[in-house]
């Protein structure tokens, strides 16, 4: 009827809407009884794709894609449509209005578009996220000559090969699907990462605020591939299995996760040996390092979903020399040429070389005063 009426854009689509009838000077809305029908454009559906089979084409698109993910080293894949994340965005402004984002000032600009991918890629249609396996089943020590590294950095550095292996699904996508274009995200871009990761049915955010998932416990890097295509989304979520157990938030030594589901990063060794660019380590943190040079996994080891991970399949996650236990002399012996050469690719750039040398003087002064 209506399109007998207004002309109809060649591979368009509208979105009708139902509306009280405002009569307008030049308006598109046509009566319809009592209500008026508006026609809002709709991106294009891919070409090759009829109308009339457009849902099982995007389950077919959806299928080829997460295999294609499974064969680029991805453990898990899930795929939800591009929104505005509720009730997530109001408990990240809440967290931010408590201070809690310590000194990661960035985790507090523009935090709607955190919270809306389409605000960072206004195309975004689909959000593909994916999870990565990186447990090594290697082993800290306790030597006071040596501080412990997170495991997540003891190989190379995760955003160069996540980014990596999701630029080259992006490339592959639109080699299938020529209409298509997309945005990589690996933890640098405004996404919340956890939070669409539990959208897309990978696991759920455990009281230790990580992703768990029954696989692989929190071990796990995640990613987003934003396309501006529509595909099948997964529906199902993973419901928390954290239970009534406590050993993250007791094992802490600094009580950081402040309550359940709830980390004040002020307190967080993680960020005091990682984001903080402080000259000085915390009073209320400095002694409670526990050999922690850079980050800190006791919240992870502590939780019974990483008891039974299995090690990863990719030989880039495996430990770096001197990435597990590093050599505190060694690290305050570093310059500018030599720490740049020995953590090139690997995360632990992040921390600075001023931000190592202070967190290895503290682990070094806290193990004199013991003795």
């Amino acid at each position: 009827m209506f399109a007998g009426q207004i002309p109809l854009q060649t591979n368009a689509r509208f979105k009708v809407i139902l509306l009280p009838l405002i009569p307008r000077t030049n308006s598109p809305l046509k009566k319809l009884g009592c209500y008026t029908v508006h026609l809002e454009t709709m991106p294009a559906i891919p070409k090759h794709i009829k109308s009339d089979s457009k849902s099982t084409a995007r389950a077919e698109m959806s299928t080829r894609i997460k295999a294609r993910a499974r064969q680029l080293g991805f453990q898990k894949v899930g795929i939800v449509g591009a929104e505005t994340l509720s009730p997530e965005g109001a408990h990240l402004k809440e967290w931010l209005a408590r201070g809690y984002q310590g000194e990661m000032g960035w985790m507090a600009r523009d935090p709607e578009q955190r919270a809306d991918p389409r605000k960072f890629f206004p195309g975004a249609r689909s959000v593909i996220v994916v999870a990565a396996n990186y447990y090594t089943p290697s082993e800290h020590s306790d030597h006071p000559d040596t501080g412990k590294v997170s495991r997540y950095a003891w190989g190379d550095d995760y955003h160069e090969i996540v980014g990596d292996k999701l630029r080259t699904l992006l490339k592959w996508t639109q080699r299938q699907w020529p209409e298509a274009e997309g945005k990589v995200c690996v933890d640098i871009q405004p996404m919340m990462d956890k939070a669409w990761a539990q959208r897309a049915g990978l696991g759920w955010i455990g009281k230790h605020t990580n992703l768990n998932t029954e696989e692989y416990g929190s071990w796990v890097f995640i990613g987003e591939l934003l396309l501006n295509i529509e595909l099948e989304y997964d529906r199902d979520q993973v419901a928390d299995q954290c239970g009534s157990c406590t050993l993250c938030i007791d094992a802490c030594p600094t009580n950081a996760i402040v309550e359940p589901y709830v980390l004040d990063s002020n307190l967080c060794i993680s960020h005091a040996t990682i984001e903080s660019r402080a000259p000085e380590m915390r009073a209320d943190v400095a002694p409670h390092l526990e050999g922690w040079l850079y980050g800190c996994d006791i919240c992870q080891d502590v939780c019974p979903w990483n008891q039974m991970t299995p090690a990863t399949a990719e030989p880039l996650f495996e430990p770096r020399a001197g990435n597990i236990n590093a050599n505190l002399s060694d690290v305050l012996e570093l310059n500018s040429d030599t720490y740049a050469a020995r953590f090139r690719h690997s995360a632990i750039k992040r921390a600075k070389l001023s931000g190592l040398q202070r967190n290895a003087q503290a682990l070094q002064n806290h193990s004199r005063q013991r003795r």
